[in-house]
């Protein structure tokens, strides 16, 4: 029996049309079990995917603490000395074999925006690629091509620092085209009242890959030296290729394993939601009110999370003064927080749609502003705690583990305006959402010259306004249901 509460108050157009998620047709299947399903599986090899995808991406952030000379840095990227060194002495020797790089704070910072340099190249492209000859080539080799490019980073580095900038930048060439590729899967895959169960698990992974690649990073620094970071990365994510070449398929109709009731239950779910006509409606894209919607959700979000992962771990050295071995464990807690929120409230929102009859819009808007203003707030208060190592701490990491409700909110919302165009849709709210990526460390690190506590407190609140800015847009131009323009007929039907 349904409850009798509902969601939040509608206004009429609303509840005309995007009050009800259950489609027509979803009504009379009823839901494939999980255990073994194909989706499922599908959601547990991208999960591992995107976790190799982060451990990629990622890794250089710490690595990077060692490769550079502190001698030859000093007067450009100098120890605060606000903070007292604190760190417990650590008996085990460090480790000094890995060459050392003079790199001052601006080519560091060079560095690592030189990733997104190719990263948004690729994501338009990547969306209409994968619209045409399916996500799982793109995928796949995506992530193979970063993988590939990351075992010969040691090499580049002692070639100089362009060099390594140009590798990096190829690195984001592979990777631009994987969540577009991963979107475009979904939206022949995802039944609609589980997208936010089966995209939250595969997106996931790369929470998860952050987790386990700061701190194992810091590790393999401190016992052994930098170059056997990227050397091990690397290797595993030329292992994940080979599995997923070899276990998944595009669509459920070319799945060679998938049972007869599951198949039938994802396609008759989608059938009134996808549109058969081959050509993109691009005029119609780029005027989409709902999109920019996304577009701006998706770039406030994003300058606060590349801020955070391109920097905590320099915040982490040079204002807490924590060593390289706990540097990497501390840096990734906001991370390992972000993945354990994730995944719950994927089931939350899904089942405030079936359960409690919530619509399609107002979930995506609840989660959004819990994911972005709680965020925001607590990323505030970590630069105005002072040298309070535990509330620092604490306070990054509540910042960014609510930022795991957003992934039930604009992350996902490509799918519920357009599915048939989910890939490309992505693409392009992601190329905006990269730019955060290539300016975001270079503006931190202008702003940031003396490394003093008053300089990271606006670093954070650029980034806590940016946050609650895309939120407040999000919330008043979003939308729930399917576009006119996304399907063949123009007769939007609601979900």
């Amino acid at each position: 029996m349904r409850p009798l509460l509902r969601g939040p108050a509608m206004n009429e157009e609303e509840e005309n049309s995007d009050s009800t998620p259950l489609l027509p047709s979803a009504r009379q299947t009823e839901a494939a079990p999980v255990c073994c399903s194909a989706r499922y599986n599908l959601a547990i090899l991208a999960f591992f995917g995107f976790f190799v995808l982060y451990s990629l991406r990622v890794n250089l952030s710490v690595a990077l603490v060692d490769m550079v000379e502190s001698n030859t840095t000093l007067t450009d990227n100098r120890t605060s000395k606000e903070c007292a060194e604190h760190s417990a002495p650590i008996k085990v020797h460090h480790n000094r074999t890995g060459k050392k790089y003079p790199w001052d704070a601006e080519t560091q910072g060079w560095i690592l925006g030189s990733f997104f340099y190719g990263y948004i190249i690729t994501q338009i492209p990547g969306g209409y690629m994968a619209s045409r000859i399916g996500g799982k080539l793109l995928l796949g080799f995506g992530i193979l091509g970063t993988a590939v490019f990351t075992l010969f980073t040691p090499m580049a580095a002692d070639l100089g620092v362009v060099t390594l900038i140009v590798l990096r930048a190829l690195e984001g060439l592979g990777e631009g085209v994987t969540f577009p590729a991963m979107h475009a899967m979904w939206s022949s895959w995802a039944p609609p009242l589980e997208r936010s169960k089966l995209l939250t698990i595969s997106y996931a992974g790369a929470q998860l890959g952050t987790v386990i690649s700061l701190p194992l990073s810091g590790i393999i620094c401190y016992y052994m030296n930098w170059t056997y970071v990227f050397y091990l990365f690397g290797v595993i994510g030329i292992v994940w290729f080979i599995l997923w070449m070899w276990l998944v398929s595009d669509t459920p109709e070319t799945h060679k394993t998938i049972s007869h009731y599951e198949k039938e239950y994802i396609v008759s779910s989608l059938k009134n939601q996808l549109s058969s006509q081959k050509a993109v409606p691009w005029a119609s894209i780029l005027k989409s009110l709902p999109l920019w919607a996304i577009v701006v959700a998706h770039f406030s979000y994003n300058w606060t999370f590349y801020t955070l992962l391109t920097l905590l771990p320099t915040y982490m050295k040079e204002i807490l003064r924590f060593d390289v071995q706990e540097n990497g464990i501390l840096s990734a807690l906001p991370y390992f927080g972000c993945w354990l929120c994730m995944i719950p409230c994927g089931q939350a929102a899904d089942y405030l749609r079936v359960k409690w009859n919530f619509s399609t819009i107002s979930v995506r808007r609840i989660f959004t502003l819990v994911g972005m203003v709680g965020p925001a707030v607590f990323l505030v208060a970590a630069g105005f705690i002072g040298c309070d190592y535990s509330l620092a701490v604490a306070f990054l990491t509540i910042s960014t583990t609510l930022g795991g409700f957003a992934s039930s909110g604009f992350s996902i919302n490509h799918l519920d305006i357009a599915p048939s165009y989910a890939g490309i849709l992505l693409g392009i709210t992601n190329t905006f959402a990269t730019i955060p990526g290539m300016i975001g460390p270079i503006i931190a690190k202008s702003l940031t010259p003396d490394n003093t506590i008053r300089e990271w407190q606006t670093v954070f609140c650029i980034a806590a306004a940016i946050n609650v800015f895309g939120a407040i847009f999000f919330i008043l131009f979003a939308k729930g249901e399917v576009q006119n323009w996304a399907l063949s007929d123009h007769h939007g039907h609601k979900s």
